[in-house]
């Protein structure tokens, strides 16, 4: 990005700091389609009428919300209530996916809708500065012109294993030279934006509400899963949970690229690449069968372009083994959907929304 950091507007909104600020949005966000009234956002968020006042007329003024109209109560008297809704296009987020493949990298606005796109190809084995850079180049052309200056942030899947604390990886499967990268600070010092980075699976998961315990399990250049357990995204004690692709689910099986044999991403892969289909949906069956019998989630989203693109198997094999290996599958009931293909890029995304939200 070519804007200065230090005149970023983003870096300088307090609202961003003001967590009754957060919560008005979230009330208006979450509110009817045609608006909310300052009486019903006072309901929603237990603030005085005045804080509503003084909060709702600093959001207007930045543009963050418009008056959408009037609105008279049943057995109300007096001037109808004024309905605030959110400015959509006030603000917008970036959401990146890097594969082992190419990035995706989209723009949404406030509500979540993509406005903009793009895709590269690139080669991650290397070096990392030139794919790097390359990102930084999409995001510079994404958000050339008056967008720039509305940019919240750029939210960041990649691969793991990955410390979202500090944003550093570590050992990622196929991608030696990333080993030890500070992925954060280094999209932060080229794009001059605020970057969450985050596991490609955990933003999948969090790419749409569902129920408080669900799964994103994802098959496309590697194998993994997105956890949320009781209302939470579940990261573990190191912010490395989901390594679901390197369960070992065939000791004798072939060796994988981490350095271990018979781990679920290597039967899976190897199978594929061989065009046995079905033994690499059956190996995939009995991993998401393992997951249920482990943690009782009711939802499974399944995502990843290689399952996506040919989806069938794989869901036959996973409703399959799921009757077969859970005790009493009436009542472990398990709902199927599939993922969009932006899932990924479109929870990041949400990530970098949050600064506003949250």
């Amino acid at each position: 990005m070519t804007t200065d950091p230090a005149l970023h507007p983003v870096r300088n909104l307090s609202l961003l700091r003001d967590r009754n600020d957060a919560a008005v949005l979230r009330a208006v966000r979450a509110g009817a389609e045609n608006g909310i009234s300052r009486v019903e956002l006072a309901a929603h968020t237990g603030l005085t009428a005045q804080a509503i006042s003084k909060i709702t007329a600093r959001l207007l003024a930045e543009g963050l919300l418009t008056e959408a109209g009037r609105e008279r109560v049943a057995g109300q008297t007096g001037k109808p209530r004024t309905l605030l809704r959110l400015v959509p296009r006030a603000r917008f987020a970036l959401g990146a996916q890097l594969g082992r493949r190419g990035i995706r990298l989209l723009q949404v606005d406030l509500t979540g809708t993509v406005t903009a796109r793009a895709e590269a190809a690139v080669d991650p084995q290397g070096e990392p500065g030139p794919v790097l850079d390359r990102l930084a180049a999409m995001v510079d052309d994404l958000t050339a012109g008056p967008t720039a200056q509305r940019v919240l942030g750029l939210g960041l899947a990649c691969p793991g294993p990955l410390d979202t604390r500090d944003g550093v990886l570590h050992q990622v499967t196929g991608m030696p030279g990333w080993h030890g990268l500070h992925l954060r600070d280094e999209m932060e010092a080229r794009t001059h934006l605020p970057v969450i980075v985050e596991k490609n699976t955990t933003a999948g998961v969090l790419s749409r509400l569902g129920p408080d315990n669900r799964a994103f399990v994802y098959l496309g250049d590697g194998v993994g899963a997105g956890l949320v357990l009781g209302g939470r995204v579940h990261r573990g004690a190191r912010t490395n949970a989901g390594e679901f692709g390197h369960q070992c689910v065939d000791p004798t099986g072939p060796l994988c690229a981490c350095g271990a044999r018979g781990c679920l991403e290597a039967v899976c892969l190897t199978a594929l690449r061989a065009r046995r289909t079905d033994e690499a949906a059956r190996a995939l069956g009995i991993a998401v069968a393992n997951l249920v019998r482990l943690l009782d989630v009711e939802d499974i989203s399944l995502g990843g372009t290689t399952l996506l693109d040919d989806p069938d198997p794989f869901e036959t094999a996973i409703r399959t083994e799921l009757a077969t290996r859970i005790p009493d599958p009436h009542w472990q009931h398990v709902t199927l959907t599939r993922a969009p293909r932006l899932a990924i890029p479109q929870g990041a995304a949400a990530l970098a929304l949050t600064r506003l939200f949250l």
